[in-house]
């Protein structure tokens, strides 16, 4: 750090230290972060086992007796992103060959703010959908199926992160020189073959960075999947039950009822610290993905 402000030619440009103090903002803001977690989740480990929060088939920190097993939060995290992901992703890499292949300007210029208004709704209006449309259809088809229930979040999870997909994969294929289009046409190659043979590969990095970042936003979902999921913390692998995901446990516990310092309250952090580096190992895997597959390398 000192270092750094050695370097910095005061002098030079006022410009350059207001852009090194928001930088420096941002590492702080980063490291505040982490260090509140690390401290309040080393207090929850102090009384409960790693063993048993890791690998513990049940979640009941408010009950008499009380377990601190995270899986039922995990695989109901799991869930709605791998059901989500199952929504999103080829739809929304359909999408972004579409608009960035085929479409004429007329019609990209309908379709794109279309399908970006998506990323524009509330979080908790797609909650509410999921409550009042999308789980009385699938109750028509499936009788069975709860009024909360996990089939319903990830559906409007998928909806949600839909735009997200769309919008970077369709970044990606843009960025693919030109040349190598009219290189596959020169060969007689047909639109589609240049589009699946050509393009899709060599924009590999950025759809596959496109597909984790989208998973790493559903993953940290909170409002719609609450809503429309429920929070009951059950391992199962049934979509058609109410299940709790992590983000949906904290807001649960974070109401303002629960006394600060508690067990209880530090489980809060625990699942935080654990949801933290899920979605910080899906970003890393991301960038290893731009550096294995990205175009200079192929």
């Amino acid at each position: 750090m000192v270092a750094a402000l050695k370097r910095i030619r005061w002098s030079e440009s006022p410009l350059t230290v207001v852009c090194f103090l928001a930088a420096l903002v941002s590492i702080l803001t980063t490291a505040g972060i982490v260090l509140v977690l690390a401290v309040e989740t080393f207090g929850f480990f102090r009384e409960v086992s790693l063993v048993e929060f890791l690998t513990g088939r049940e979640w009941a920190p408010m009950f008499k007796p009380q377990h601190f097993g995270v899986l039922p939060l995990v695989a109901g995290t799991a869930m709605i992103a791998v059901g989500s992901a199952i929504i999103a992703i080829p739809l929304g890499l359909l999408s972004a060959i579409y608009l960035s292949e085929y479409a004429s300007p007329g019609v990209h210029r309908i379709l794109k703010p279309i399908i970006e208004l998506l990323a524009g709704v509330p979080t908790v209006v797609y909650g509410y959908f999921g409550l009042t449309m999308v789980t009385p259809l699938l109750q028509r088809f499936f009788p069975e199926v709860g009024v909360f229930n996990a089939a319903s979040g990830a559906i409007v999870v998928g909806i949600m992160i839909l735009p997200t997909v769309s919008s970077l994969c369709e970044d990606a294929l843009a960025a693919v020189p030109k040349e190598m289009r009219y290189g596959g046409y020169g060969i007689g190659s047909t639109k589609f073959e240049v589009t699946s043979r050509i393009v899709v590969p060599a924009a590999l990095s950025g759809i596959s960075a496109a597909f984790v970042l989208a998973i790493s936003r559903a993953v940290g979902e909170t409002m719609a999947v609450t809503l429309a999921a429920g929070m009951t913390p059950k391992l199962t692998m049934n979509p058609g039950e109410s299940i709790q995901t992590m983000t949906a446990y904290i807001v649960q516990v974070s109401l303002g009822d629960t006394p600060a310092g508690t067990i209880v309250y530090q489980t809060i952090f625990a699942v935080g610290a654990l949801l933290f580096l899920i979605t910080l190992g899906m970003n890393i895997l991301a960038r290893r993905f731009v550096q294995r597959f990205s175009l200079k390398d192929q």
